[in-house]
């Protein structure tokens, strides 16, 4: 069995994932693992599905949906053996660039996003807009981090940086 990874990205209306299940069944595909989310009315989100040789058919038939675009790749990628796993969560006043800067740090120290989940909330007394964000990483083993959580934190005085294992 291969994995074919599936991004798609269209108008958000009710139905559509059935849609994407029932193309995904008919071709023999199996719907391991996806993530999806409605953004300013559109539907956005990526799928893994165990697939037969190259998939080519499945790719076919979803990118024949109306109204939908998507795209697919295989998934050769091999996971280091030596990697650490580990989980982010960051509070900060929201500005322009931060998560451009949060980024910059973790790549600097070859640390590999997973998954990156941001969003604002007011702040409880304040009313200030707060930027929160949790993140699934992976980096070598051999990285402290310790040193990836000093240089996080001095991006602005009020970013507060937890570590969740």
């Amino acid at each position: 069995m291969n994995v074919l990874v599936v991004s798609v990205l269209g108008k958000d209306k009710p139905g559509l994932v059935e849609q994407l299940a029932a193309l995904i069944s008919a071709q023999g595909g199996n719907w391991l693992e996806s993530s999806f989310s409605r953004l300013a009315g559109q539907f956005a989100g990526i799928v893994k599905v165990a697939v037969e040789k190259d998939g080519a058919a499945l790719l076919a038939a979803l990118q024949a949906v109306p109204d939908l675009d998507v795209r697919g790749v295989l998934d050769q990628d091999q996971v280091a053996q030596s990697q650490q796993l580990f989980g982010l969560h960051l509070v900060g006043h929201d500005r322009i660039g931060i998560v451009k800067d949060v980024a910059s740090i973790l790549a600097r120290y070859q640390v590999n996003v997973e998954k990156l989940t941001t969003w604002l909330e007011s702040a409880p007394m304040s009313g200030d807009t707060m930027f929160h964000a949790n993140a699934d990483l992976s980096a070598p083993a051999q990285l402290d981090l310790a040193t990836v959580r000093i240089a996080l934190e001095a991006i602005a005085d009020d970013l507060m940086v937890e570590w969740i294992a």
